[in-house]
C-alpha cells in the first residue's frame, strides 16, 4: 500500500507552527511513526492560533494544529534542561530521522548540533527547516511568512501599479517549504539506504520562495534574458462571470463562437455578422452585445447546471467554489478525499485527505492529533525508561 510506504521509519519531531509540522505531517500520512516533541506545558504555538471551533480558545482545539498533526504521537520534553537533552539523545538512537524547525543557532547551544547526534548515530537523516537556512548572511536574522514571501519575489508583483505591493493571506509559503521538506527527506533516507550513512538537509524557506514554480522561476528566468521587471498588474484577468448561484470562470466569446452558439442553443448567432465577421467581432460594442448573451444565460443557470452544459460542448470552464462548495462537492466525495476524525478534545471533523495515493487503495484511518503530552509514557517505555525513570524525570519538570 502506498499508504504504508514509510512504515518502519521512525521520526523525532521537533517542529511547531506549519512549514515543519508541513514536512513531518505528509511523513505520518504515509505510515512513519512521527513522534512530536514539544514543550512541557506549553507546546506548539499553533496551538495558540485559530480557528477555534465555536470561537473557543482552546490548545487542543486548534483547527491549525488538529489538520498538521493527526497521525502523530506526542510527548512533552524539556530539550533545555540537560536531562531532557540526554532523553532526546537515547531517542536519536534508535530514530531513522530527525526534523527540526529552529533558528539554526538553537539546536547547536543545546548540544543538539548535527555533529552531535551524527556521531550517535552516523545514520540519522536531520533535517533542518529555517527561515534563511544554516550558512549565510541572513542565517540568524527573524523571519516570517511575509518577510519570506517578499524576499522570494512574488510580493513584488502583487497588487495595483501605482500602490504599493501587496500579499494575499493566509501561509501558503509555509506549506510549500513542507512540502518541499518531505520531498527532501524522502530522497535523504533513500540516499541514506544506499550509501549506509545519513546527511543533514537544509531547507531555506527564502529559497523555496524564489525557486518556487508559481511564478517565481519563470520571473527570474525571464528578466535575464530581457532585462523586464514584471510590474503590479501585469496579469491576466481570467473571465470571471456571475451566475445563479455563485461564479463561474469560463471561457465563452467570440473566439469560439460556435461551441457558445451550441451552448446557448442561439443557432442565429452564427447568422450574424457581428459576432462571426473577423472584423466585426473586435469591435467593443459587439464584444459588449456577446457578453451580455453570456451573462443573461449564464444567471439562468446554477454553477452546476452552466459547468455541466460548457463542458458538453467542450468550453473551457469551471465553477469558483467557496469552502462550503468544496466540501459538498460529489467528486471529492464519490473519491472519499475527505476523512472524518473523532478528537477527545474538539469532536468529529473532517480533514482532508492524503494528496496522492494508488488507484483502487483504501484510505487508512488515521488517528487524531496528541494531546499535549498524551504519549509520553509511551514512547518513553519503547526508548527504555521503565516507571521510576519515567517519574524522575517528571520531578524535576523534564516532561
Amino acid at each position: 500500500m502506498l499508504q504504508a510506504a514509510l512504515e518502519g521509519l521512525k521520526v523525532i519531531d521537533l517542529t511547531h507552527y506549519v512549514a515543519g509540522p508541513c514536512c513531518t505531517k505528509m511523513l505520518a500520512d504515509y505510515g512513519a511513526d512521527v513522534i512530536k516533541v514539544e514543550r512541557p506545558g506549553v507546546g506548539d504555538g499553533a496551538r495558540r492560533l485559530g480557528p477555534f471551533p465555536d470561537d473557543q480558545k482552546d490548545p487542543e482545539r486548534s483547527a491549525l494544529f488538529l489538520h498538521l498533526n493527526a497521525n502523530k504521537r506526542g510527548m512533552t520534553l524539556d530539550l533545555k534542561k540537560p536531562e531532557g537533552a540526554e532523553v532526546l539523545k537515547r531517542m536519536v538512537k534508535e530514530a531513522d530521522i530527525l526534523v527540526e524547525s529552529f533558528q539554526p543557532r538553537v539546536m547547536p547551544s543545546l548540544g543538539l548540533g548535527y555533529e552531535v547526534l551524527d556521531a550517535i548515530n552516523p545514520q540519522l537523516v536531520m533535517v533542518s527547516v529555517s527561515n534563511f537556512g544554516q550558512t549565510g548572511p541572513y542565517r540568524d536574522y527573524r523571519g516570517s511568512e511575509i518577510v519570506d514571501y517578499a524576499l522570494g519575489g512574488s510580493y513584488y508583483t502583487g497588487g495595483l501599479p501605482d500602490r504599493e505591493p501587496v500579499k494575499l493571506g493566509g501561509t501558503v509559503v509555509s506549506y510549500l517549504a513542507g512540502f518541499h521538506s518531505a520531498g527532501a527527506t524522502v530522497v535523504a533516507v533513500l540516499g541514506s539506504s544506499v550509501r549506509g550513512y545519513g546527511d543533514h538537509v537544509d531547507v531555506s524557506i527564502m529559497e523555496t520562495q524564489a525557486g518556487s514554480p508559481d511564478r517565481r522561476t519563470p520571473m527570474i528566468m525571464g528578466y535575464q534574458f530581457t532585462g523586464d521587471l514584471v510590474h503590479r498588474g501585469e496579469v491576466n484577468r481570467p473571465p470571471v462571470r456571475p451566475c445563479g448561484d455563485g461564479y463561474m470562470n469560463i471561457q465563452a466569446g467570440i473566439r469560439n463562437i460556435k461551441a457558445v452558439a451550441d451552448m446557448l442553443e442561439m443557432p442565429e448567432l452564427l447568422d450574424d455578422p457581428r459576432f462571426t465577421d473577423e472584423v466585426e467581432a473586435q469591435k467593443p460594442e459587439n464584444l459588449e452585445e456577446m457578453e451580455a448573451i453570456v451573462l443573461g444565460w449564464l444567471l439562468e443557470h446554477t454553477m452546476s447546471e452552466a459547468w455541466a452544459t460548457a463542458q458538453k460542448f467542450q468550453i473551457a470552464s469551471g465553477p469558483i467554489y467557496t469552502v462550503a462548495d468544496i466540501l459538498a462537492d460529489r467528486h471529492y466525495q464519490e473519491r472519499g478525499f475527505w476523512e472524518e476524525i473523532d478528537h477527545p478534545a474538539a469532536g468529529r471533523l473532517r480533514y482532508t485527505g492524503r494528496p496522492f495515493r494508488a488507484p483502487g487503495e483504501p484510505s487508512r484511518p488515521r488517528r487524531p492529533a496528541p494531546l499535549l503530552g498524551e504519549h509520553t509514557d509511551e514512547v518513553l517505555k519503547e526508548f527504555g525508561y521503565d516507571a521510576k525513570a519515567i517519574a524522575g524525570l517528571r520531578q524535576k519538570r523534564v516532561l
